[in-house]
């Protein structure tokens, strides 16, 4: 299945097209972006690759369960692409579902994580998904920030995806609630 187009209250979360290599490269060809990833990721190189990648990406969409996916996000007022954001069946059994954002970095720091997050939760929630996972490498500290934010609870460390060790943040529907407790903190996270 596509992706289907979310919008929240300042972006629109739409399908990836080949003609946004430009763009995608902005975000994707940022070693601040792509060093995060997981799996790991490299840099993207030139917009060719970029396309590829982007190719690729839609086909893997087409065949995804109806709530997985892949989507662009856009700032709704100008219509910028600022990030890609991801609902992903986790390995090796992919019971578990993925959820994630890849943002410029000259657009970090405004909410834009936070509110592609809850999007993309309530997208899940709404196609019988009962809870979303992000994974973090334990270093990055700016996306666990971020994750608690989200009113996403750590849940604790693993390497059963992608064999590296991560950090494993949970997303419940209830956790959307603004009266919900915060998350917890990973062990000597103060």
């Amino acid at each position: 299945m596509t992706a289907k187009t979310l919008v929240s209250e300042r972006l629109t979360l739409r399908p990836w097209h080949v003609d946004d290599a430009p763009a995608a490269l902005e975000i994707y060809g940022h070693a601040e972006v792509t060093r995060w990833l997981s799996p790991e990721m490299d840099q993207v190189a030139d917009k060719a690759a970029m396309r590829l990648l982007l190719q690729q990406w839609a086909a893997e969409s087409a065949r995804l369960p109806a709530a997985a996916g892949r989507w662009a996000i856009e700032r709704t007022a100008d219509g910028l692409l600022i990030g890609g954001a991801v609902l992903l069946p986790l390995p090796p059994g992919e019971e578990d579902l993925e959820i994630g954002w890849h943002l410029r970095p000259d657009v970090w720091g405004n909410g834009y994580a936070t509110e592609a997050t809850h999007v993309l939760a309530r997208w899940a929630f709404q196609h019988d998904v009962n809870e979303v996972f992000a994974v973090i490498r334990p270093a990055n500290t700016r996306a666990a920030t971020t994750m608690r934010n989200n009113g996403m609870h750590w849940v604790g460390e693993t390497t059963k995806y992608f064999g590296v060790e991560l950090q494993v943040f949970r997303l419940r529907q209830a956790d959307l609630d603004p009266a919900a407790p915060a998350s917890s903190r990973p062990p000597g996270d103060d």
